[in-house]
């Protein structure tokens, strides 16, 4: 994800201030085309309380692929009303019954299938969701801690047509644990259980000894589910 120079140093001086003021930067410059993403992870509360507290209304979107685990689906319904979150969930234009009847279990079919399996079930309904909110703008929860993957990423950025910005790029995990403990938000309750990331029920797993974080997700394939990717055009199928 490459931004291009107009966002360069815009994202540069943000680097400077506080997520809060990242995100108050977000609502003044996009307004109404501002929405945020959650996958009710581990540590999501920080995010949504962060920003909720700023913007109540903001458009909350969640990607349900239908495969969550039972935990997941719990603490959303959890958050959701105690943050009093204007939730947008979007699913896959086919379910996950009729998709493992025509494809299979795509995820166990190698990177291809993975990425094949992400694009029905989590890019398409992105996709979807930016075009019937609106939307020219994006907070997002990314940390540059996580993974390989984001340890690059800037505040703002450009991906595809939309505008990224990443109000906690720069916290760390002790930061995270230390504004969950502050504002008493929970982690997930998976997180108990030796979870330090998660997604679909069927290609995440616990971090176990000599694991990387990034290892927790798609058996090591695959760090990103193609949400936080830029995304050209596909033959894929839905």
């Amino acid at each position: 994800m490459t931004a291009p120079a107009a966002t360069a140093p815009v994202s540069l001086d943000l680097e400077q201030v506080t997520a809060e003021e990242r995100v108050r930067w977000a609502i003044e410059t996009f307004g109404d085309g501002l929405v945020m993403t959650t996958s009710f992870g581990i540590q999501s509360a920080v995010m949504l309380h962060l920003v909720t507290r700023i913007s109540p209304q903001i458009p909350v979107i969640f990607i349900d692929t239908g495969y969550l685990f039972p935990e997941t689906y719990r603490f959303a319904r959890e958050l959701t009303a105690r943050l009093r979150l204007n939730l947008k969930k979007f699913t896959p234009a086919m379910t996950a019954a009729e998709q493992e009847a025509l494809y299979g279990k795509r995820w166990e079919l190698g990177l291809d299938g993975i990425k094949r399996y992400n694009f029905t079930n989590k890019i398409e309904p992105m996709e979807r969701a930016v075009r019937e909110l609106g939307a020219t703008a994006w907070l997002a929860g990314l940390r540059r801690t996580q993974a390989s993957t984001r340890e690059s990423l800037r505040v703002v950025q450009t991906q595809n047509k939309i505008t990224k910005v990443h109000p906690i790029i720069d916290w760390d995990d002790r930061r995270v644990y230390s504004y969950l403990t502050e504002h008493k938000l929970p982690y997930h309750p998976l997180w108990e259980q030796g979870y330090v990331s998660v997604g679909d029920w069927h290609s995440t797993s616990k971090l176990l000894d000599g694991m990387s974080e990034e290892e927790t997700r798609f058996g090591g394939l695959k760090r990103e589910c193609g949400l936080h990717e830029p995304s050209g055009k596909t033959d894929f199928q839905i």
